[in-house]
């Protein structure tokens, strides 16, 4: 093996050749020799005479890879390129899994060079505005790697996170109800109003760019050279231009300067890190009849991040209807064990479809075994997994609602268990020994 060897990754942009950066024309024509995809080798093949071309096929980015270990080794200059960006849904990737499967690793003799370029996302969002300028994602809708289920939870967690959303691999000849299947899961979310902008071939020949609807966005001309990028809730059409706003007018009166009442220049928001949770507080004190799961609904956060929130209430901030105090981690059996003597019990069962339970049981009826806790009457019996707990909450209302609220490891509810009368004196005693 010859140690003066060179792979060059080379992400070349969208095609033409104003979008191409210095060092990735430099790179192609320091190299020897010049690996890649057919339509990415015709898209640069001016830069090419006088070199080695290692033509593949669309399925053949394993033996692109393994062709540019080869020829590495040879003592060659290898330019592996692709379109975009080679390290987004690149060859950048497999190509170090290769190297390092194959015994090397950095400074071991051949050097390895990745070459950034504007991707797909920047290239179509460039086309057709600004529909970037907040947070966003980019998910491939290709399931000949990865599996369609979890390719649906990441649209399911991107549309409820309010992300833009950027899908490459949209269509093909043979995938064709990806892109129905994605439209389904986003319009659970989203408002069939959201903006989509349809981009074929930024920066080629033939271009063509549609401004759609998402309704309407799986009857559009789709196909694997398309990039589909798709608004949040707030992104709009205007002029034909897509606008994702960044969020100044949260702050700012009609983009003036003149920051709106409690909002302050260079500080966060007033519903920032710190901010929400007293306006949280504030606001539970002004609807008296709010619940905590409504509250959490509306703050539109996890139900264990406002009983976080209200446990961090420190003396000198707003007032607050809930007492709420931290149970120890880990000691859930033991802690279970404490509410057998409260007397009297109201457990209330819940679970991530809006579904609730409610049973009355007293102590004898409440048994924790091998991390399972038993809950039963006459009526009715639940077997709640406690490995499943993540935290729990004491939780007081008044004189008369005590209990303690258990939530899973994403702040949502598992259970809640709560003294139905009895002695405020066995409840408290129980905090002493388990509230942090």
């Amino acid at each position: 093996m010859n140690d003066k060897g060179k792979i060059l990754l080379v992400g070349f942009g969208p095609g033409s050749e104003e979008q191409m950066t210095l060092r990735a024309r430099a790179a192609i024509e320091e190299a020897d020799v010049v690996i890649g995809y057919a339509t990415y080798i015709k898209l640069v093949e001016h830069l090419l005479p006088g070199k080695e071309v290692v033509r593949k096929g669309m399925t053949e980015e394993i033996d692109r890879c393994m062709a540019a270990w080869e020829q590495a080794r040879l003592g060659k200059t290898v330019a592996l390129i692709s379109s975009g960006d080679i390290g987004v849904y690149g060859m950048a990737g497999p190509t170090y899994e290769i190297l390092l499967q194959s015994g090397w690793s950095p400074g071991s003799g051949i050097q390895v060079e990745v070459i950034p370029g504007s991707t797909a996302l920047n290239a179509a969002a460039s086309l057709v505005g600004a529909p970037l300028t907040h947070d966003f994602c980019a998910i491939s809708l290709s399931d000949l790697l990865t599996p369609w289920p979890q390719i649906a939870r990441r649209l399911q967690a991107a549309a409820r996170g309010n992300f833009v959303i950027a899908l490459y691999n949209p269509k093909s000849g043979r995938r064709t109800g990806q892109i129905i299947e994605a439209q389904r899961i986003l319009l659970q979310y989203r408002a069939p109003s959201t903006p989509v902008a349809i981009v074929k071939s930024a920066y080629r020949q033939r271009q063509h760019i549609q401004r759609v609807r998402l309704d309407q966005m799986s009857q559009c001309d789709i196909g694997m050279l398309s990039t589909v990028l798709i608004g949040n809730a707030d992104s709009y059409w205007r002029e034909g231009l897509m606008i994702t706003p960044r969020g100044y007018r949260n702050k700012y009166q009609d983009l003036t300067g003149d920051a709106h009442e409690g909002e302050q220049a260079g500080r966060s928001l007033s519903l920032g890190l710190e901010g929400w949770q007293n306006t949280l507080r504030e606001h539970l004190l002004a609807h008296p009849r709010e619940t905590l799961p409504e509250a959490a609904s509306r703050f539109d956060v996890p139900l264990g991040a406002v009983l976080g929130a209200l446990a961090n209430r420190g003396d000198e901030e707003a007032p607050c209807r809930f007492r709420v105090r931290q149970a120890a981690a880990g000691k859930w059996s033991k802690l279970l064990e404490s509410c057998k003597t409260w007397g009297p019990l109201r457990a209330t069962v819940q679970n991530r479809n809006a579904v609730t339970a409610r049973l009355a049981l007293d102590g004898a009826e409440l048994r924790a075994d091998n991390d399972q806790l038993l809950l039963g009457n006459g009526s009715g019996r639940f077997q709640i997994d406690l490995a499943a707990v993540d935290a729990a909450w004491f939780v007081a209302q008044g004189e008369q609602q005590r209990g303690i609220q258990f939530v899973d490891r994403y702040g949502d509810s598992l259970f809640q268990l709560s003294q139905d009368g009895g002695d405020p004196a066995l409840y408290q005693k129980t905090i002493q020994r388990f509230g942090r």
